[in-house]
């Protein structure tokens, strides 16, 4: 099998599971990576080294860090442990200024998984205002609406 349709069959199939099911983009890359090997397993095809090399990005290499793991998450304000700078959240920051992937800096600094990287008071007034506006409410009508459009 080649790799164009092996391609093309992996895209199909993810295609069709992110469209039933809601998919963060470090998820969805994932679910492409395993359904490729899957598919490049089962055709007997060995060239699925080719595939990985182009989607695999460079770790980190090991990073002082600028603040403490136990300073750099406050109430106010988180801090890049990179460069020591405090905002509200830092999955745009690491990308732009850093180019590294939340996962990455997590791992550079371990910090568990579980930790968020957004300042708590801005994720509780996030909260406060979807709980407000009814936002979870509105979200199962649509997928509702959205799953009688497709039958």
């Amino acid at each position: 099998m080649d790799k164009r349709m092996l391609l093309q069959m992996t895209a199909d199939i993810v295609a069709s599971h992110a469209s039933m099911n809601e998919l963060g983009r470090e998820d969805l890359l994932g679910e492409i990576d395993q359904v490729y090997k899957k598919l490049a397993g089962l055709a007997g095809d060995m060239e699925v080294g080719e595939f990985e090399a182009e989607e695999t990005q460079a770790e980190p290499e090991a990073l002082a860090a600028a603040v403490p793991l136990e300073a750099a998450f406050g109430a106010e304000k988180v801090f890049c442990m990179v460069c020591g700078k405090g905002m509200k959240t830092l999955k745009r920051h690491l990308s732009t200024a850093h180019d590294m992937k939340p996962g990455q800096y997590r791992k550079a600094f371990d910090i568990p998984a579980g930790t968020p990287l957004v300042a708590k008071n801005y994720s509780e007034a996030r909260k406060k205002m979807a709980q407000d506006l009814n936002l979870a409410e509105r979200l199962v009508k649509a997928r509702a609406a959205r799953g009688k459009k497709k039958t």
